[in-house]
This record gives structure tokens, C-alpha cells and sequence, in this order.
């Protein structure tokens, strides 16, 4: 299981991503870099980067927290996004996301406690014709129900 890096390795790898991207209104760039780097963006790096970037904590908090694609937790081994936009829905996406959740034991937006499985949901993958759609580690599937839901994340 993926595990929070510890504050010492945190500081360094600020500074690091600060001196990499170092413009004007470059806070998103630095977070990206930061969560390939250490898996999140773990609340002890939000001091030292809102110190380098002469930003307020709220200010990186607030950017941390508001996109969706950037985790103050380490995601799981596979990562699972399931539409929950109107088409999907209109064809079962409730119900995959609900089936999704149960047999993972997770609500979406968390990860399993062995750090298998993330489970996300997503208001639109773009393949609207072909829903319910859910992404497995980035590979996009359309028409996807329980069983083949199950088959996907199961099979690395």
C-alpha cells in the first residue's frame, strides 16, 4: 500500500519542483510535478510551497482540494473512473458506480485499505454513445456493466 511520504522527504521535493518551474502563476505545473514525484500532495508540503511561491496556505490548499485530478492521499495500484454524466446515467451508471462501491467496499473517491483500487468518479469521459464508460488505468471502455467491471479491475 502506497503510504503518505514523510515530511523530510517533502521539503526537498518542493523546493525542487518550485526551482523546476520557476514562472509566473505556475502553482498547477509544481502540483503536478510534486504528485508524480510523491504520489499526492501530502498536507506537509502545502506550508513549505505556499512559503517558496509567496501564496497564502488557503490559496494552495484551495487549488489542492479544488481539482479533481490532484490527491492529497496516494491513489491505489489501478485507478477506476466511472462516468456519473447524464448519458451514462441514463444507461446504468448509477448502478455500476453503486455495484462498483460495494464490491470494493469503498465509496467513491477513496481507495481501498490495501491500496489496490482507487475509485473515482467523473462527469464525462467522452464517450457518451458507448456508456455506461469507465477508464482502467487510463484505457478507456464503453458499455461496461458489473461482470465486465469486475473482469477489468481484477486483471491488471
Amino acid at each position: 500500500m502506497a503510504r503518505i511520504p514523510d515530511a523530510d522527504a517533502v521539503a526537498p521535493a518542493v523546493h525542487e519542483a518550485v526551482a523546476r518551474h520557476r514562472e509566473p502563476g505556475a502553482l498547477l505545473p509544481i502540483l503536478h510535478d510534486l504528485q508524480d514525484r510523491l504520489g499526492c500532495i501530502p498536507p506537509a508540503a502545502i506550508a513549505p510551497l505556499a512559503s517558496e511561491l509567496n501564496l497564502s496556505r488557503a490559496d494552495v490548499y484551495g487549488v489542492v482540494t479544488f481539482y479533481p485530478d490532484l490527491h492529497e492521499q496516494p491513489r491505489g495500484a489501478r485507478v477506476v473512473r466511472l462516468c456519473q454524466a447524464e448519458a451514462c446515467q441514463a444507461v446504468g451508471a448509477r448502478e455500476l458506480a453503486a455495484h462498483a462501491s460495494a464490491r470494493l467496499g469503498i465509496p467513491l473517491g477513496a481507495t481501498t485499505p490495501d491500496g489496490h483500487v482507487s475509485l473515482d468518479e467523473v462527469f464525462c469521459l467522452g464517450n457518451c454513445a458507448l456508456g455506461p464508460s469507465a477508464q482502467v488505468d487510463g484505457v478507456l471502455h464503453g458499455r461496461v456493466d458489473a461482470a465486465r467491471l469486475d473482469a477489468l479491475v481484477e486483471t491488471p
